[in-house]
């Protein structure tokens, strides 16, 4: 009974973490779209590049037009892919409309225009921070099973029922949002403004996601290899594996640790092997992903 309780109070506290990660996330996504993209006209892909269109285009507000298509779209997502898929997507879509029309008054003057805050002419550079703030705002999101809603819906549809990936689906998707803006602009600057943030957020996602999971992976070779296990297990919390194995030149076996862990955990490991016994033989390397318990959950797609 005991246990049940603390996996529920775990789950809990796992729920209540990304709920809040997510909401964080989607916080920097919409600053970078309010205070760099609106400011200087430019969009990029999804239901927010959208919905920038028609406010370039009619003036009617960004935050409204997002979410009356969501709405649209969940109404949809509830039928043919279930409450499980769109219960966070609700929350973030819900989120997001609060969130953009809180920062957009932010960065509103008196006569209600945006202020371009790093000076006329500097479209190119508000198109890299806006996207490194809206990459970096998704990975966020993403990391803790999160969603901006909008296309991600309609490509999760069509990946249902077509065999087309979801990430050809969000490019071809994307493109065509994009180059529709040369209908408001009539200018072909504005559309590869959009092209290069669209690359640029997705370089920051890509690597914001891939620096989270970095982990790090030890052979530690030690007489002392009892003493070091029982440190790691008690003090870093990791688990720890020993295999047999068999030194080739002395033709005398020895036992090697396996540690899996947290790239912030490498320095602390390191100092508990030389505390323990410095003559130990250390071999570190980065690991992508690691996957299972007290990592990344694993997710795949059934």
């Amino acid at each position: 009974m005991q246990t049940f309780l603390l996996d529920n109070k775990h789950k809990l506290f796992r729920e209540v973490k990304d709920y809040l990660a997510i909401a964080l996330g989607l916080f920097i996504y919409s600053l970078g779209w309010s205070c760099f993209m609106l400011p200087y006209q430019i969009t990029m892909g999804g239901v927010t590049g959208i919905s920038a269109i028609v406010y370039y285009a009619t003036g009617i507000d960004m935050q409204l037009v997002y979410l009356s298509i969501n709405a649209v779209l969940l109404l949809f997502a509830l039928k043919l892919l279930g409450w499980r898929f769109c219960l966070k997507t609700i929350y973030a879509v819900g989120m997001l409309t609060v969130m953009l029309d809180v920062t957009q008054q932010w960065f509103l003057d008196d006569n209600g225009q945006f202020m371009q805050l790093l000076g006329p002419g500097q479209d190119f550079m508000a198109c890299v921070l806006g996207a490194i703030a809206a990459g970096i705002g998704v990975g966020l999101a993403f990391t803790h099973n999160g969603s901006t809603g909008g296309m991600d819906i309609i490509n999760a549809i069509i990946n249902k029922f077509r065999n087309i990936s979801f990430g050809r689906a969000t490019m071809i998707s994307d493109i065509i949002i994009i180059s529709s803006c040369y209908f408001v602009f009539n200018d072909w600057r504005r559309v590869m403004f959009g092209f290069v943030a669209l690359v640029i957020m997705s370089v920051s996602l890509d690597y914001y996601i891939n620096s989270t999971r970095r982990s790090v992976q030890f052979f530690i070779f030690s007489n002392k290899y009892e003493e070091i296990a029982d440190f790691i297990n008690s003090k870093l919390h990791r688990g720890v594996t020993v295999l047999d194995g068999m030194g080739w030149y002395s033709k005398q076996p020895r036992k090697v640790l396996v540690v899996l862990a947290r790239r912030q955990d490498a320095v602390n490991l390191f100092r508990i092997i030389h505390d323990i016994d410095p003559n130990a033989f250390v071999s570190q390397s980065n690991v992508t992903g690691v996957y299972g318990e007290g990592f990344d959950k694993m997710k795949v797609t059934k």
